[in-house]
């Protein structure tokens, strides 16, 4: 595979005579849409001949809600080792609580295509946000916690999962150690499954980060804990922080440096994302609100707003901004460049694998980069 960075005057038919390919593949392989426009700076993905053969296995995990397109969810799981259904809560009882849509086609489809359904745990409260209380009731009560654990393991053998990933965030500073606690003992009664137990983490730079959303993840303590754990990688551009790349390939080594000092890099799978943000300006702290979109659908903004495509080269990442109805807006998103940075890093440490947030839309270009670098590994 070849990048090509769109310049003034580049048409796909121009572009594909120059590299002596089809020019259906360039549409194919960029999920082109008819006229076929391109945008000065936008990164293409070439299909050209090469003798260049990917080296490494490495993990690839997709979260993925039940209510995903199946033909995204089709198109996307040859190139998954797993995929993580997002997700089962619990009550605070220790009662397992299913997503609302029925997640059974997920499981049958990955195991069609050889990818390992692993089934994601979060303390969701009724608003479906993280609730720690529940988390804290649960984990410090040893009949409730046992429970939980039991009606994990019979899920997972009623369902047919292959593993489970826990995602449990704003845990309580003094919930630290039983937290690990409880990630080791559902890491015992999965592992006699014949199945792995992984943990997200927060993307911490130090043992005493303060925050709620860090410190009561302890790398060390997990890294133990687990079989393997998910860096969650991304998300320094969000919905209400001000326009910035959501994985900048800077601070996303600060955090890979930082959990190698305390976990083995076969432990570990760098998160990343699947997505970008649209933010208008001026941005006003605590106001300012982004809208999430896809990395195929910023292109399409570009297009239709007659911007031009930029890369930071230190967060490694594209951005644009474009005016509409009067209102300036300022765009962050992922391409093959800032992907390829992250494999890039994945090889450079070598790290276990990585894990996408999330396989909602499709980024077939992401993919086949993916399968281009290294040799995914199917359970």
């Amino acid at each position: 595979m070849t990048i090509h960075i769109v310049a003034s005057g580049d048409t796909v038919n121009s572009i594909a005579a120059t590299y002596q390919i089809g020019a259906d593949t360039i549409i194919y392989n960029n999920q082109l849409i008819y006229p076929y426009t391109l945008v000065i700076g936008q990164a293409l993905l070439l299909s050209t001949p090469s003798t260049i053969q990917p080296s490494r296995f490495v993990v690839t995990n997709g979260y993925a809600y039940p209510f995903i397109n199946q033909w995204v969810l089709n198109q996307t799981l040859p190139y998954l080792s797993r995929l993580s259904v997002f997700s089962y809560g619990f009550s605070m009882e220790g009662e397992l609580i299913p997503p609302m849509v029925d997640d059974s086609y997920m499981i049958q489809a990955a195991l069609i295509n050889g990818t390992a359904p692993f089934l994601t745990l979060t303390p969701f409260d009724a608003s479906g946000r993280f609730n720690n209380s529940l988390i804290s009731a649960v984990i410090n009560h040893p009949v409730t916690k046992r429970t939980l654990i039991e009606n994990l393991t019979s899920t997972v053998l009623e369902k047919g999962f292959q593993g489970v990933d826990i995602d449990f965030e704003y845990i309580l500073p003094q919930d630290r150690i039983v937290f690990a606690d409880f990630v080791r003992d559902v890491r015992s009664a999965i592992n006699q499954l014949g199945y792995p137990v992984t943990v997200a983490l927060a993307p911490k730079t130090s043992d005493d980060q303060p925050g709620l959303l860090y410190e009561g993840k302890d790398y060390a303590l997990l890294g133990e804990a687990a079989d393997e754990v998910l860096l969650m990688t991304y998300e320094w551009g969000y919905t209400y922080s001000q326009p910035m790349a959501v994985a900048p390939i800077n601070n996303v080594r600060q955090v890979v440096e930082y959990a190698l000092t305390r976990i083995p890099n076969e432990k570990i799978n760098l998160g990343i994302p699947n997505y970008g943000y649209d933010w208008p300006l001026p941005y006003e702290k605590g106001v300012t609100r982004a809208t999430t979109i896809g990395n195929v659908e910023a292109i399409t903004i570009a297009a239709n707003n007659g911007a031009e495509i930029q890369f930071d080269e230190t967060a490694m990442s594209p951005f644009f901004t474009y005016t509409n109805n009067g209102i300036a807006h300022e765009v962050w998103f992922e391409d093959v460049r800032s992907m390829q940075a992250k494999f890039n890093l994945v090889k450079e440490y070598q790290l276990h694998g990585m894990g996408y947030w999330q396989i909602m839309r499709l980024f077939r270009a992401n993919w086949l980069l993916l399968a281009d670098r290294f040799l995914i590994d199917k359970p």
